[in-house]
C-alpha cells in the first residue's frame, strides 16, 4: 500500500483496542495502518463520516444501540462499495455471520480471536480493496476514452458531407454518401463538391490502418483533397494527385497508405476522368439495369511511393446511369460462419431494384443486405459507400 490504511474497528469490548494495538503496534508506528474505534454501529457511523478515508471495518455482530448487522445495513445505503467489512463474532453464531454475509459482509472472523488469522484476513481484504480500486480507476479511463471516442466520431462525422438532396438546385444529377466505421471512428472517407458549375468531383478513399490514428490521418487526407480540387477551375488530376501523394508521404513515421478512386465528371457529356490509386473496382450501374464491374487498372496507394507518376484514364456514362464507389468492407464483410461477402450480392441486389430509385435509396438498401449478411459476427472493416446518378 503507498499511504497509511485506514481501519475501523466496531467492538463493545474494552480490550479490544488494547489488543488491536498491541497485535499491529509496529505496522501503526510505520504508519502503514492507523486504527479507528467505536463501541456500536452509531459510533461507527459518526467515525465513518469524520473518517472517509476508512476502507475496512472489523465489526462485532453483537453490539449494544446498534449491532453489527443493522450496521451493515445502514452501511450499505451509503452506496460505497471501496468500503469492506470483515464481521467478527463468536465460532457458535453462523446463523448471524450467514446473515451477515448475505447482506454484503466481504469476510468473516470468529471469536476468540486468532490475530495471525486476523491479520491474513485484513491482507487478503486490502488486497481485494487495491484490486477494486484499481478496476474503477480503470473503467473510468475506458468510459473517458469512450467519451473522446464519441466526439472524435462526431467531429469526424461532420466532415462528411451527409445533407441530402446534396445539389437540390440541380437537375443533372444527384448522388449519396455514406460510412459504416468498424470502430467508433474509422479510416474510409468519402467526399464530392462542384468544381464549377458543369464538373463534378468525387471520391472514396480507404486508409490501411483502423481506430483513431486512421481517423486522424483520414480527415488530413480530405481536407487535402478538397484543397488541391477546389482551389482552380480546371485541375490537372495527374499533377495535384501527385502533389497530394508527396504532401501525405512526409512524415509518415506510422507507415499508413491510402488506397483512392476520384473522378471529374464532365456534367454535359457524361465523361469521367478518374485515378485510380489501388482501390476497388466502381460498378457502372447502366440505366438501372445491368452492372458492369469496371476492368482493374493497377495503382498505387499514396504514401508508398512519394514519387509514382500516377495516370488519367476515362470512361463514359450516359442518362439514367450510376457509378457506385465503395470501400473493401462491402466485399470482404464476414457472415457468423467466416464466409467472405464477395461482390456479387450487390451486383445482383442493383440487378434487382430497379432504375426508379435514387442513390440514397440504393445505397440504403445495400448497406442493409451487408448488414444483414454480417448478422451477429464482428464487422472488422470499415464500409463506404458513394453513388452518383446522372440525368444529363
Amino acid at each position: 500500500m503507498d499511504k497509511t490504511v485506514s481501519i475501523l474497528c466496531v467492538d463493545d469490548e474494552l480490550d479490544m483496542k488494547m489488543l488491536i494495538t498491541q497485535k499491529f503496534r509496529r505496522k501503526i508506528k510505520s504508519k502503514e495502518f492507523k486504527f479507528i474505534f467505536a463501541q456500536n454501529g452509531f459510533q461507527a457511523l459518526e467515525q465513518l463520516d469524520k473518517n472517509p478515508e476508512v476502507c475496512l471495518i472489523l465489526s462485532d455482530i453483537n453490539m449494544p444501540e446498534m449491532d453489527g448487522l443493522t450496521f451493515l445495513a445502514k452501511l450499505k445505503e451509503r452506496k460505497n462499495p471501496e468500503i469492506k467489512t470483515v464481521m467478527v463474532s463468536a465460532y457458535g453464531d453462523m446463523e448471524n455471520i450467514r446473515t451477515a454475509m448475505n447482506r454484503g459482509a466481504f469476510d468473516f472472523i470468529t471469536k476468540p480471536i486468532d490475530f495471525e488469522d486476523m491479520e491474513i484476513t485484513i491482507a487478503k481484504t486490502l488486497d481485494e480493496i487495491e484490486i477494486f480500486k484499481k478496476f474503477m480507476k480503470d473503467r473510468d479511463k475506458l468510459f473517458s476514452i469512450q467519451q473522446d471516442l464519441t466526439i472524435a466520431n462526431d467531429i469526424q462525422q461532420s466532415m462528411l458531407p451527409k445533407k441530402y438532396p446534396a445539389f437540390p438546385h440541380r437537375t443533372d444529377f444527384e448522388l449519396h454518401g455514406i460510412v459504416q466505421p468498424a470502430k467508433s471512428v474509422g479510416g474510409d472517407l468519402y467526399d464530392y463538391f462542384l468544381i464549377d458549375s458543369d464538373h463534378l468531383f468525387f471520391m472514396v478513399g480507404d486508409v490501411s490502418d483502423k481506430g483513431i490514428s486512421a481517423a486522424l490521418f483520414m480527415a488530413i487526407t480530405k481536407s487535402i483533397f478538397k484543397t488541391n480540387f477546389s482551389s482552380n477551375s480546371n485541375p490537372d488530376m495527374v499533377k495535384e494527385i501527385m502533389k497530394i501523394n508527396k504532401v501525405l508521404s512526409q512524415d509518415n513515421t506510422s507507415m499508413m497508405f491510402v488506397t483512392f478512386f476520384a473522378c471529374i465528371l464532365d456534367l454535359k457529356n457524361g465523361e469521367v476522368k478518374y485515378v485510380d490509386g489501388g482501390h476497388e473496382r466502381p460498378l457502372i450501374w447502366r440505366g438501372g439495369k445491368k452492372v458492369e464491374v469496371f476492368p482493374k487498372i493497377t495503382g498505387l496507394p499514396m504514401c508508398v511511393d512519394a514519387d509514382f507518376q500516377y495516370k488519367q484514364y476515362q470512361f463514359n456514362i450516359h442518362p439514367g446511369d450510376s457509378v457506385i464507389l465503395y470501400s473493401d468492407g462491402l466485399e470482404d464483410a464476414k457472415n457468423p460462419e467466416g464466409i467472405r461477402r464477395t461482390l456479387k450480392p450487390s451486383i445482383e441486389i442493383l440487378e434487382l431494384i430497379g432504375p426508379d430509385k435514387t442513390s440514397g435509396e440504393v445505397n440504403e438498401k445495400l448497406m442493409k443486405e451487408i448488414n444483414d449478411y454480417i448478422d451477429t459476427a464482428d464487422q472488422f472493416d470499415d464500409i463506404t459507400l458513394l453513388t452518383v446518378k446522372y440525368y444529363g
